[in-house]
Order: C-alpha cells, then structure tokens, then sequence
C-alpha cells in the first residue's frame, strides 16, 4: 500500500525500530556488546601490587578480572536493563580466562552476548619497591622519650600505631618504610613520604601524649624546585594516662590529653586542671598505671573500705576517693609512699 511504513534496508513491513529496522535488520546490524579477546595488563614482580587507572593497589584476583572487564567492555548506545555476568578461570600465574555474559535490550529486543578473554599479566617494577631499591626516603622519624630511654614494650606500642595507621589510610605507593633500628634512647624509621610522618605524628600524640618537633634539611634540586627532607621527632612523655604524679608536693591523676599538655585531677579532691609539658618537666611519676590493681570491697563503711593487699592478701583498710559510687563493688588502689591509696575516676572497669 502506497504510503505504508516499511524497513528501509530489506523493505519487510512493520514493526519496525526508531531508525525504521525490522528485527532482523536491526540484530544484523547491531554489534550489542563487545570486548578485546586479550587483555594485557602489568604486575609488580617485587611486592605483587597491579597497576590500575595509573595507581598500584593491592587486589584480589576475581575483583581484577572485573575491574578489567569494566574497563574494556562496549555496549551499544541505546541499550537498557544491561546485565554482565563473569566466571574468573585461573590459567597460570601469569595468566587467566574471563567468561563473560552480557544480556539487555534494545528497542524493545532482548540481546545476548557470550565472549572469552585471556587476561595476561607481565612483569613490572612499580614506583614503590624501585625507590625502596634505592633507598629513597623523605622523612625521617625519631621516636624518643622525655628524659629516659623508652623500653621495649613501650616502643612496640608505638610501633604498632604506624601499622594501625598504614591499614587505615588510603594506600599510597610512597607509604614505605625504607630503613629502621634501634638507636641510642629510641628507635628511628626512614619514611617514604613526608604526610605519612606527619599523619603519624599527630596520632601518637593522640594517643599517647608527648611533644613533636620538625626540621627540614635542603637535599638538591629538581626541576627548578628545592628538594628537602624532613626530621620529625616524637618525644613520649615520661607517664602515661592514669599513672599517679607529684607535681607542687600534690598527688594528681594524668586523665587526658590536650595539645599543649595533659589534664591532671588531684587525689584528694574534685579539682582538674590542665597543664603544659614544661610544667610537666617538673613532675615525678609515683605509679604507673600497669602498677595499679583493681581489688573487691569486703566490707566499707561512709569513708573507708576494707580490701586484700595485691603482694601479701592482708587486709588493709583505704580510705574511699571523693568520687565513689556506692553502687561500685571494687576500686582501683595504688601502692604510693609505703600505702595503698585507692584513685578518684574509677567507674567499675576490669
């Protein structure tokens, strides 16, 4: 009929697309999905990190071949209610077969796509381990304590926060430690980057209190611009929170740190203060924390309270802190000046 709708490549009458395409027109024409039959991709040989949108990161196998397949896979303009599905086929260490499913629509027609790529991986050096190689370093941290040496426990703890730190942040390829050891009074890492020393840093002293101090030193020139190395120290104060201190003849509790120096509570009464690290110079630690205990009341009246020595299990009478709850069934008692004391602030823990 004169005027009727028709597809324009083999003259078939409707339905026909928004291009005037029968079915079959269309599906020949219409190439729905398709991907490289050989991907190649690169892989750290040192520290087995891939290369991925110019960054190396730490992956597992599957979620590589997706990200791959992310990267290398076309579908049609136009298509909708695109599904892909992947099936990760191990070869070898250096390489691997992606069977790919991809299933959508176009025009209304549902199309189905089957393809297998072989995923290759070479041999690289990533920017990381070439620097480690030839012990590149930006910053230098010095860890150290006020006035004493830092003991082997109290290095591994801070120790431990860089490798808190490292799980935490985003991974960086210049977030190495180059160099580390013992030296006289503490311990010293070279660092890869100077944010990670920095980023470091403020968390020790979140953490564990103390002061930081930074100095640069001018190494060279690079590309018209000055090339430095920072030097960052951490000094550790001399006590930590809830060790007992005698500062001004007064007995006082270290409760919290602040920037320019701790908050400190006194044994014998409901006052707080905040002092600062100079201050602190002046102050001498009576107990430490881990020589406290933790001890059951067996039998208490309004101002004192009958429990077990730790060293001897004699009973021994302390008087109650100003703060007791009476609600609470043991204190926490330090040995300070050849008695037992028992410290304001304990709220039932242990």
């Amino acid at each position: 009929m004169d005027g009727a709708a028709f597809c324009i490549a083999c003259g078939s009458p409707p339905p026909l697309t928004s291009e005037r395409l029968c079915e079959n027109c269309l599906r020949a024409r219409t190439v729905f999905s398709q991907v490289s039959e050989r991907i190649q991709q690169h892989r750290c040989a040192k520290c087995g990190m891939h290369e991925v949108e110019k960054r190396w990161v730490r992956i597992e196998d599957e979620e590589l071949g997706e990200l791959r397949l992310r990267e290398n896979l076309g579908v049609t303009e136009g298509a909708t209610a695109v599904t892909v599905d992947m099936a990760y086929q191990p070869i070898d260490e250096r390489a691997a077969r992606l069977h790919v499913n991809v299933q959508g629509e176009l025009e209304g027609y549902k199309f189905e796509d089957q393809h297998e790529v072989l995923l290759q991986t070479s041999n690289a050096v990533c920017p990381s381990c070439t620097r480690k190689a030839g012990a590149y370093f930006e910053a230098t941290m010095q860890l150290r304590s006020a006035g004493r040496r830092l003991s082997e426990e109290e290095l591994k703890d801070l120790r431990g926060t860089l490798d808190e730190l490292l799980d935490e942040l985003e991974s960086d390829p210049m977030f190495f430690v180059t160099k580390e050891g013992p030296v006289t009074g503490g311990w010293d890492l070279q660092l890869g980057s100077k944010a990670l020393a920095r980023t470091w840093a403020r968390k020790l002293v979140r953490r564990f209190g103390g002061t930081t101090k930074e100095t640069s030193t001018l190494v060279g020139m690079r590309e018209g611009s000055e090339v430095t190395r920072l030097t960052l120290s951490y000094r550790k104060p001399a006590y930590g929170l809830g060790d007992v201190i005698r500062l001004k003849r007064e007995y006082w509790l270290v409760s919290a740190w602040q920037k320019d120096g701790p908050k400190i509570r006194r044994l014998d009464r409901n006052e707080r203060t905040g002092v600062t690290w100079r201050d602190m110079e002046k102050a001498t630690v009576v107990s430490i924390s881990d020589d406290q205990f933790i001890v059951d009341i067996l039998n208490r009246d309004s101002s004192g309270a009958e429990v077990m020595d730790p060293n001897d299990y004699r009973v021994v009478t302390v008087a109650l802190p100003y703060d007791y709850d009476s609600s609470l069934s043991n204190l926490r008692i330090a040995f300070i000046d050849d008695s037992w004391l028992a410290l304001p602030g304990h709220r039932g823990e242990g």
